[in-house]
């Protein structure tokens, strides 16, 4: 039988998962990239493969089979990933409180408690003052976002015969066909994958939609002299007030109180604190969280400050200097979901 055909436009990590998905479905797909390589939101994070986040159901389901595609497809494509796991650190009675009741309520994922003795033994780069004791979760995984979206076309192409157009931007659809310029493509289904691009195909389909776009703030510190490692990646208390998961503790409303005294600015910029480590040693922090429509390209330093203070409260490295900043345009419902799929005409998905 002849294959069915597809198009996936957009070369990033929705769009090389939708082109895998179809691929192992016995699809003939191309993949249109407008830039030379992906280089928006899916190059732009920590690389945390991270299920400790979400709440039971289909989110953590979701999660948990993607850090399996992501170990399988890691393993086979060569890609380095790091299984180190998470720990979230409390330097305050609420916060300690908070991650208690989480090892209860979630204690079927294998969570693990630590006293300071034993949180610091887990990672050499934790702050020892003040210490209260951390949880441990073991399924959270590490990749490098881009040496990994950087591979995947490679192997793609290589195991599944995925064709791919680069440095060609698709300005309109017209089922079954797409148009770059004067070049066009057919295929029997289409998926559009191009991120928090709302205004090239279908404006008015993301224009009735419940959009918006995030703005994150990230910085990359220093490779560690003497291939020094820290171990699981590392979160401060305020990422406890940030993930759906954590929302469950009966004490997550009083230290959330706490910190809209405690922490004003940082919650007004949605800020939390994370830490992950690459290969090289490198570190990866961040980040902020600013909504709008538009945004300015310009990165905000004393964002940054804030996020570089917060992070020396909870750990210190053996070089912190900072070597890159940027940001990232994401994506965001404003309804609470975290999954959206259109079809704008027949034959054609978002």
């Amino acid at each position: 039988m002849k294959k069915r055909s597809a198009i996936v436009v957009g070369a990033g990590i929705v769009g090389l998962a939708t082109a895998r998905t179809l691929a192992m479905n016995n699809y003939s797909v191309r993949v249109i990239e407008r830039n030379a390589k992906a280089v928006g939101a899916s190059i732009r994070n920590f690389g945390m493969i991270w299920p400790i986040g979400q709440p039971d159901g289909d989110l953590y389901e979701t999660a948990m089979r993607s850090r399996r595609i992501w170990k399988e497809v890691s393993m086979e494509a060569g890609i380095w990933h790091d299984e180190v796991g998470s720990l979230h650190l409390a330097y305050d009675e609420k916060e300690w409180c908070v991650l208690q009741e989480l090892m209860e309520i979630y204690s079927y994922r294998e969570y693990r408690l630590f006293d300071p003795a034993q949180t610091i033994i887990t990672s050499p780069a934790v702050r020892h003052e003040r210490l209260k004791g951390s949880l441990f979760g073991p399924d959270e995984m590490i990749v490098d976002p881009r040496q990994a979206i950087a591979a995947l076309p490679t192997w793609l192409s290589e195991k599944w015969d995925v064709e791919f157009t680069w440095g060609k931007a698709v300005t309109d659809i017209s089922y079954p066909a797409v148009y770059m310029g004067g070049e066009e493509f057919e295929a029997d289904e289409i998926y559009v994958c191009s991120g928090a691009d709302f205004e090239t195909l279908y404006p008015e389909v993301y224009a009735s939609a419940p959009l918006t776009k995030c703005k994150l703030q990230m910085m990359r510190l220093s490779a560690q002299p003497d291939q020094w490692r820290m171990g699981p990646a590392l979160c401060g208390g305020l990422s406890l007030v940030h993930y759906k998961s954590f929302m469950k503790a009966a004490s997550i409303t009083e230290l959330a109180d706490h910190y809209k005294k405690r922490y004003p600015e940082y919650l007004q910029m949605g800020i939390h604190v994370m830490v992950s480590q690459n290969e090289q040693g490198e570190l990866i922090v961040g980040d902020s969280h600013e909504y709008g429509a538009t945004h300015e390209p310009f990165n905000k330093q004393w964002i940054n400050r804030l996020i570089l203070d917060y992070l020396r409260q909870f750990a210190h490295f053996m070089d912190e200097t900072v070597t890159q900043t940027w940001n990232g345009i994401y994506p965001k419902l404003t309804n609470g979901e975290a999954n959206l799929v259109v079809e704008p005409e027949p034959g054609v998905l978002i």
